[in-house]
């Protein structure tokens, strides 16, 4: 049986127990997110931007405190219930299962859309139409889902990086290799609409993964000569034993004196 999310599953009770740090109003979160909004305003630059699972709304009330257009979807009714009163007409309820209406299926609204650990709880049928949302709405998505975090009750497609950009390349969206998203997550990834030829593309994953390969061998290079000189340091200058307290010392002297006087009775 396919699992399913249901607007119940996400009440006050899940804010509160479910998100870790509880998910409510306060300066963790707003410090949090008013982080990423700068860093999404300063080095992308949209001028508006869609977050998709954007539960009580706080990206998009700090993108908007930085001048950005945002608006905001999700699915809980609950969360919506919650967004701060300033910024409710630009937030509203979408089911991310539902397929697209056809008159918004090929029209780009938004510069940049945002989805932060929210398809890891929707069920595996779900992802296709999920993906296709939001690359309907832009040519660039920034996107983080758990790999790890199978813990979670509500986490029902927990899945590897890879998988996701199989999801993307089906709607004609790859990595930006040179976007490093780890201000978000260290698996989040900035995808963009592709328009360049293929040869282009595998060009860009080749070098980036050339890149890594040297790094990582030279890490490994590295920590493997270390090794060998602290085990060589450690072979020539192993210290001598301590002697035992001098507490200890007059105690066994004590206990060796009752065997000698015991075995020579």
């Amino acid at each position: 049986m396919t699992p399913a999310s249901t607007d119940a599953q996400y009440q006050a009770y899940y804010f509160q127990h479910c998100c870790g740090i509880p998910y409510e109003r306060s300066s963790h979160w707003l410090t949090f997110f008013g982080q990423i909004a700068t860093q999404i305003r300063q080095r992308l630059q949209p001028q508006r931007v869609l977050d998709v699972g954007c539960a009580w709304g706080f990206l998009v009330e700090c993108l908007r405190e930085q001048g950005v257009q945002a608006f905001g979807c999700d699915f809980s009714t609950y969360a919506l219930a919650q967004v701060h009163p300033n910024i409710r007409e630009f937030c509203w309820q979408y089911d991310l299962t539902q397929p697209l209406p056809a008159d918004q299926q090929s029209t780009a609204r938004y510069d940049l859309v945002t989805c932060i650990e929210v398809l890891e709880h929707l069920p595996p049928n779900a992802a296709a139409t999920a993906v296709q949302y939001l690359c309907s709405q832009t040519d660039t998505v920034l996107f983080s889902s758990s790999p790890f975090d199978y813990a979670e009750a509500t986490h029902f497609n927990v899945q590897p990086p890879h998988y996701w950009a199989e999801q993307f390349l089906s709607q004609g969206f790859v990595r930006d290799c040179d976007f490093d998203a780890s201000f978000l997550t260290n698996w989040a990834v900035l995808f963009r609409r592709n328009t360049r030829p293929l040869p282009q593309v595998i060009g860009q994953y080749e070098r980036k993964y050339w890149l890594l390969w040297q790094e990582n061998t030279a890490l490994r290079q590295t920590l493997a000569q270390t090794q060998t000189k602290l085990a060589q340091v450690w072979g020539s200058s192993q210290p001598s034993p301590l002697p035992p307290p001098a507490k200890s010392r007059n105690r066994l002297w004590h206990k060796l004196k009752q065997w000698v006087r015991f075995n020579h009775a």
